[in-house]
C-alpha cells in the first residue's frame, strides 16, 4: 500500500510505538528525539498518535539506522502491541496479526491489512498491504515464530516474493514463510 492512500486521520496506539523505543534500547535517545522530531513527546503508551508521524519515524530510524533496526522494532511488537486474547500456536498468532493490527490503529482511513493463508503442512504465506517497511512486518512474524514456535520446528525462513514490494510501488509484500 502506498503511503499517499492513506487518510490523515488514522491513529496508533502508543503500546504499539513503545515498540520503537524498545528494541532501540542501546539507542534509546536516539530514538526518542526521532519521535519527538515528529511530535510525538513524551510518548505515553495510552495515548494514541497520527500514523503518518509514526510513519515518518520510521523513515527516519530506517534512513539514520538500517533495516535491522526496522526489524528489530517489529521484533518488539508483539511483546508491547494489544493482542487477541487466547493465542495458543504460531498458526493462530500468524491468523490473529490482523485482527492485532486493528486493535492497534483507529480512525478514518484505508490502513491495509495482514491475510494469512495457510499452505501445506508448516508452510504458509502473508501478504501485508500495510504502510510499513517489509523489515518491519518481517521482524512481527519471527517474534510471533519464537513466541509460539512449533514442535519439531527449528527455524522460520521467511521469503519475500520478488514480484511485487511497497517499496518499489506494489500494493502489497507476500512473504512465503516455512518452519
Amino acid at each position: 500500500m502506498t503511503r499517499n492512500a492513506l487518510s490523515g486521520h488514522v491513529e496508533v496506539y502508543g503500546k504499539s510505538v513503545q515498540a520503537l523505543i524498545n528494541a532501540m534500547e542501546f539507542l534509546k535517545l536516539k530514538a526518542q528525539r526521532v519521535l519527538a522530531s515528529h511530535g510525538i513527546e513524551p510518548l505515553d503508551p495510552e495515548k494514541w498518535y497520527p500514523l503518518p508521524s509514526v510513519l515518518d519515524s520510521f523513515d527516519d530510524i530506517l534512513k539514520q539506522v538500517g533495516p535491522n533496526t526496522t526489524r528489530a522494532i517489529g521484533r518488539a511488537v508483539p511483546k508491547s502491541a494489544v493482542f487477541p486474547p487466547g493465542i495458543d500456536s504460531f498458526g493462530a498468532a500468524l491468523g490473529s496479526l490482523d485482527v492485532a493490527y486493528r486493535m492497534n490503529h483507529r480512525g478514518k482511513g484505508d490502513i491495509g491489512s495482514y491475510r494469512f493463508t495457510p499452505e501445506a503442512d508448516r508452510s504458509a504465506r502473508m501478504v501485508a498491504d500495510n504502510p510499513y517497511p517489509c523489515e518491519f512486518d518481517q521482524g512481527i512474524m519471527e517474534a510471533l515464530y519464537d513466541r509460539f514456535q512449533p514442535k519439531g520446528s527449528i527455524r522460520l525462513r521467511i521469503d519475500h516474493d520478488p514480484a511485487g514490494c511497497r517499496t518499489k510501488g506494489a500494493r502489497a509484500c507476500t512473504y512465503h514463510l516455512k518452519w
